[in-house]
C-alpha cells in the first residue's frame, strides 16, 4: 500500500488489483457489502471501496452496513501522498469506537494497530454489531 499524508487526512491506498482483492478477502468485506473490493483507507476511518462498475465509495470502518455507503470521488488533482514516518504500516483506531459511545478526544482511547490489528478489531466490531442491531431489529 502507498501511504502519506493529502490535505488533511491520512490516506493508504492499495497498488495493485491483487492487493485489493487480498486485502478485501482479509476484512470479510463480501459478507457485509458484496459486491465491493477495498481500495483503501482515508482518513483512518473510512475504507474507500470500488464497485464492479467501477464506482468509487466511502464507508465507516465500523459498521459495513450498505446505509452508509457513500459515492466518493477521487480529488481532481494528482494524490501526491507525503510520506509521515510517523505512521507508516500503522492506522489509529478507537478502542471503543465512537459508533458506540467511544470518546475520540481520550487518549485512553486510542490505539495504534498493525493492518493484521486492525483487520481483526474491524471484523470483531462488525460483528457485534450485527448481532446487536439484528437482536434489535427483532426485539
Amino acid at each position: 500500500m502507498k501511504e502519506g499524508w493529502f490535505n488533511k487526512d491520512y490516506w493508504a491506498i492499495c497498488e495493485s488489483q491483487t492487493e485489493a482483492e487480498h486485502l478485501t478477502t482479509q476484512y470479510a468485506l463480501a459478507q457485509y457489502l458484496p459486491g465491493y473490493f477495498i481500495v483503501g483507507l482515508k482518513g483512518w476511518d473510512d475504507f474507500i471501496l470500488i464497485n464492479r462498475e467501477s464506482q468509487y465509495f466511502t464507508v465507516p470502518t465500523i459498521p459495513l452496513d450498505q446505509a452508509n455507503v457513500a459515492p466518493f470521488n477521487f480529488p481532481a488533482e494528482a494524490l501526491r501522498l507525503g510520506a509521515d514516518e510517523r505512521f507508516t504500516n500503522k492506522i489509529k483506531w478507537y478502542v471503543k469506537p465512537i459508533r458506540f459511545g467511544g470518546d475520540p478526544s481520550a487518549k485512553e482511547n486510542m490505539a495504534w494497530l498493525s493492518l493484521a490489528e486492525h483487520v481483526e478489531a474491524v471484523k470483531w466490531w462488525n460483528k457485534f454489531y450485527q448481532e446487536t442491531f439484528s437482536k434489535q431489529t427483532k426485539a
